[in-house]
């Protein structure tokens, strides 16, 4: 149902993601608002390893709740803010696709919502 696009036509990904997926007859749909790094009682940790970790946990919570798996998960936007390292990004979101690959997209940005957060993912998951 969910089949990568990445043409020969054009250069590969530049890491764990397909350049795009195409999803034939699903019939269902999870969009996730951008996640953020709050865990369960509330706390945000200091680092953004750390925040990526719990945001990949809510967003498993968040799947598991809608009846699905890491496998469905057919695009990933990251808004990391600038400055932080993406290294510990990028891996936290392979670690959770543990060899499942989705479109994928990560932008900096000045700020999040709250200066505590410095990162955030939103996801698209079809089954």
């Amino acid at each position: 149902m969910n089949r990568p696009i990445n043409p020969t036509s054009i250069a590969p990904p530049a890491a764990n993601y397909h350049h795009a997926v195409v999803t034939e007859g699903p019939t269902r749909w999870l969009h996730t608002s951008g996640v953020v790094p709050t865990a369960p009682d509330g706390t945000t940790p200091a680092g953004v390893g750390e925040q990526a970790t719990v945001v990949w946990q809510n967003i498993a919570a968040m799947l598991d709740d809608a009846q699905m798996s890491r496998n469905d998960v057919v695009s990933v936007t990251t808004y990391v803010v600038a400055g932080q390292p993406l290294g510990p990004v990028m891996a936290a979101r392979d670690v959770f696709l543990g060899g499942h690959r989705a479109a994928s997209t990560l932008v900096t940005v000045p700020e999040l919502a709250r200066p505590e957060w410095q990162m955030e993912v939103a996801i698209v998951a079809a089954s």
